[in-house]
């Protein structure tokens, strides 16, 4: 006889289902869609790649803090989180799920900023959905990287922002701070972002500063909580990085790691203006590295050729005429200040031109790769294969004999999903696809286009105030990036399809007028 049980199985799980999403309120039932829908995408990018994916970076966070060689040089507050993920069960399985979780939740509340904002339902859906499914976006929230955390914090910068700007001019609404809905939490949510940008990417605090400035002047009810909330959340990341991790026994980086970009700044500006430079000037070069080292980090695109590559780099000697390098640098600024900026604005990139440039080294976005080597980068090599006198940050053998090397292995829960993500990945690479689905200045410019619009068929320019965070990112890395990477501008990726709906909601408007 035949068994129908399977069959009446469906129905009835879809009639629950169903009854289930009815209890829902119905405001929050796209934002849930939302969520729900990205956390599933992402589980095939975080089952593909699991534990999650690594670089260079994410091997030296494990290293500082399995080893006891926490600096401050990269987020305190993410070694943390590798720290704590390294103690449980799961170790990065667990971090990378939380980040795709909280990505997940950031863009559902996304999109019900915009949908205050008049944006339908049928324009932010499908941009949140695809913004989770395509491989640069993907990918990029299962890396263990603190760039994602710093991103999430953007994202909520914004919609928080968007939900403020929606309810200018409203009565607010009684409730407990905590309520979701009400004007207080949505400042609450814009705090936190502001927040974990300062504490996640340490020039993070120009960015926040300048969400904060520049959505107080379109909020004249909220000036005063919003000026608070901003110096607030410079202020405590800015005191932690001058003094308060040092307290906590964390090491302030080496001044040649603070001031490694003008290291490289110098470097361009010797091949650009050598007349500039005097006989003692090179003679302080040659005590820090050859001159030919000098030569090959004359790239504006990047400033790792000159102290992270093979080239004979000598930090110490670096640390040792740190200051006689900044004078060198000032020297070079009041004579020369062009070349300086031209400089930074080169390096970049990455914020402003959508455009990469393929004919030069290093002009192209930097992505990382999705395999690790079997050394992982050095960090897990013999120690006799160190080079002291290469100029690489990496000392081969540091990990060699570290009890959390499995932790750092790549084991796929799915072989046809790897390979799946992995082709996706590899297509998204394409030179053709570059403009469009990894550089983060092509989103930016689509963001202000769409707010421009918006703020001309709604005639309400306060909508400007949320422009705030993307404008603090371009400045940011304008003034201080060591290289064009993906990762340094990934957040106007989020944010940018997720406006495109303002074009169609200030069509809307002109319509009915």
């Amino acid at each position: 006889m035949l068994d129908t049980s399977a069959v009446a199985v469906g129905p009835a799980a879809g009639r629950r289902l169903h009854r289930a999403a009815r209890r829902v309120a119905p405001r929050w039932r796209m934002p849930l869609l939302v969520t729900v829908g990205c956390q599933v995408i992402w589980l095939f990018y975080w089952a593909a790649f699991y534990p999650g994916l690594l670089s260079y970076d994410s091997v030296m966070y494990t290293w500082q803090v399995t080893t006891g060689h926490w600096t401050s040089d990269h987020s305190v507050l993410y070694d943390a989180a590798v720290w704590l993920a390294l103690h449980l069960p799961g170790k990065f399985a667990l971090l990378t799920l939380a980040q795709t979780t909280v990505m997940s939740v950031a863009l559902g509340y996304t999109c019900a900023a915009v949908r205050d904002l008049g944006v339908r339902a049928r324009w932010c859906v499908p941009a949140a959905l695809a913004t989770a499914a395509l491989p640069p976006t993907g990918t990029f929230v299962v890396f263990v990287w603190k760039d994602v955390p710093f991103t999430i914090s953007a994202v909520l910068v914004f919609a928080a922002a968007a939900r403020l700007v929606a309810r200018r001019g409203t009565a607010p609404e009684p409730g407990r701070w905590l309520r979701p809905g009400g004007y207080r939490f949505d400042l609450l949510v814009f705090s936190a972002g502001l927040l974990g940008l300062g504490l996640f990417r340490n020039n993070g605090l120009i960015v926040a500063l300048f969400a904060g400035l520049v959505l107080l002047p379109f909020l004249p009810g909220l000036r005063r909580s919003l000026a608070v909330l901003t110096l607030v959340a410079v202020v405590l990341p800015g005191a932690a990085q001058l003094g308060g991790y040092r307290m906590l026994g964390v090491a302030q980086p080496p001044a040649n790691s603070v001031f490694g970009m003008n290291y490289a700044d110098i470097a361009v500006a010797y091949k650009e203006v050598p007349w500039v430079f005097s006989g003692a000037d090179r003679r302080l070069l040659a005590e820090v590295a050859p001159m030919s080292t000098w030569e090959t980090g004359a790239n504006c695109r990047t400033a790792d050729l000159l102290s992270n590559s093979k080239a004979p780099f000598d930090r110490n000697a670096a640390q040792q005429h740190n200051d006689e390098l900044v004078g060198l640098w000032t020297k070079v600024f009041k004579k020369r200040p062009d070349v300086l900026v031209d400089a930074r604005l080169c390096r970049g990139a990455i914020a402003w031109d959508p455009f990469s440039d393929w004919s030069v080294d290093a002009g192209a976005t930097i992505v990382a790769p999705l395999e690790r080597p079997g050394d992982l980068w050095g960090w897990a090599a013999a120690p006799e294969t160190a080079d002291p006198a290469a100029g690489a940050v990496q000392i081969s053998g540091r990990m060699a004999d570290s009890p959390y090397l499995p932790a750092l292995r790549s084991h796929p829960l799915s072989k046809s999903l790897n390979l799946a993500a992995t082709w996706l990945t590899n297509l998204s690479k394409a030179r053709h696809f570059d403009t469009l689905l990894w550089r983060g200045a092509t989103w930016t410019y689509l963001a202000y286009a769409a707010l421009a619009c918006y703020a001309v068929g709604r005639r309400n320019r306060a909508v400007w105030g949320t422009a705030g965070v993307l404008l603090g990112m371009q400045l940011m890395l304008m003034v201080s990036t060591p290289a064009g990477l993906f990762r340094y501008n990934v957040a106007p990726l989020f944010i940018g399809p997720l406006c495109l709906g303002l074009f169609a909601a200030a069509r809307r408007a002109r319509e009915r007028k």
